[in-house]
């Protein structure tokens, strides 16, 4: 249940970008400020593999989050998960222009097809998504983990379960306009990813952890929408895709996916793959209008060429991978099951959507 632990974590971006760099220095700087908050700043999330002492460190945090990072809030909430982050999805209403909150898809799928995560509930502790594309003003972050944290301490006290940090009359207190007070800290050099919360922060507010690493490509699934159909494993050539003791699909060798590679993405008949870092909002982790996959999926992953549908594409970025590692390309006569085949969601004509994706597409925005 939530208590009004807060901890802020703010995810770093790839760019040296002077104006990302200042975002996220000041956010950390005022975000410490709050009582109750820590604030953990950490690289890049999509970037550092699960043995990483940023890892490490956020799974021994017990309290609710507040993360912050240069992608799709869906991205990142699924990225923690597979690195065994985890925790309910918190409602956020700082989004992207013209973002709404994303709703059930809508996607047609039997009683006999669950959902992954209805076998593998998450813990309670709720873990808010942010995207820093949201907005470039530090003030309305503030405001926005100001209302997570009230929201958080208002659930602990109808669920009688008295926060840990402040009271609701504290907190409205210390959130009016006229209180501009400062509590001074010095960011500590380095986390210790065992210790607990008091021991990781001490008299800190604020701690940095420092890594360095490379730039990554490779798929994230979403669970919320994974039936587990295997689809992609059968598709994937590479290896990047293997089943857990509980035969749960997973991403089993993210290093082994081919970089720029959206393939498997496109014959997932849930849109349950993530590539976050891919140039189509719909394949990125962006909310997605549910008519528009009941109609055609192609719309969504902007098919190159005109007269393809989502399963042609992915099959020829597939060869194409598959002639850049020495390999013989296979066409459609590997991985691509009847279900898909068949599916009349992939039937209809191209568009003007069609069209003006594929005009997007070749700006190489």
């Amino acid at each position: 249940m939530p208590s009004g632990n807060l901890t802020v974590v703010i995810s770093a971006g790839q760019s040296r970008n002077p104006e990302k760099r200042s975002l996220e220095n000041g956010l950390t700087e005022l975000a410490g400020q709050l009582p109750g908050v820590k604030v953990l700043r950490i690289p890049h999330l999509y970037d550092l593999p699960k043995e990483s002492q940023t890892y490490a460190t956020l799974k021994n945090l017990d309290s609710d989050l507040v993360v912050l990072c240069w992608l799709y809030d869906r991205a990142t909430h699924w990225i923690l998960d597979r690195n065994g982050v985890r925790g309910q999805v918190g409602t956020v209403e700082l989004r992207l222009a013209g973002e709404e909150e994303e709703q059930d898809l809508g996607i047609e799928s039997s009683e006999s097809e669950p959902r992954v995560i209805d076998d593998q509930p998450r813990p309670q502790r709720a873990i808010y998504c942010l995207d820093f594309r949201a907005s470039s003003q530090i003030p309305e972050y503030l405001a926005e983990i100001r209302r997570i944290q009230e929201e958080l301490v208002t659930a602990a006290s109808e669920t009688s379960q008295a926060p840990q940090h402040l009271s609701l009359e504290q907190f409205q207190r210390f959130a009016a306009p006229e209180n501009n007070s400062y509590v001074g800290h010095k960011p500590d050099a380095e986390a210790d990813a065992s210790a607990p919360l008091a021991t990781l922060f001490g008299t800190s507010s604020v701690v940095t952890i420092e890594e360095h690493p490379t730039r990554r490509w490779y798929p994230v699934i979403d669970f919320s929408r994974c039936t587990n159909c295997m689809e992609c494993i059968d598709f994937c050539l590479f290896g990047v895709y293997g089943v857990d003791s509980a035969e749960t699909i997973v991403v089993e060798q993210a290093d082994n996916c081919r970089k720029g590679c959206p393939a498997c993405s496109r014959v997932c008949p849930q849109n349950a793959i993530i590539f976050p870092q891919h140039k189509t909002p719909a394949i990125a982790g962006a909310p997605v209008d549910a008519s528009g996959l009941k109609i055609d999926l192609s719309k969504l992953f902007g098919a190159p060429e005109a007269d393809e549908d989502a399963e042609a594409v992915a099959a020829r970025e597939r060869d194409e991978q598959l002639i850049l590692a020495g390999r013989q390309p296979v066409g459609a006569s590997s991985g691509i099951s009847e279900r898909l085949a068949q599916n009349p969601q992939n039937q209809s004509q191209p568009d003007e959507l069609d069209d003006l994706i594929n005009q997007l597409d070749s700006l190489d925005l």
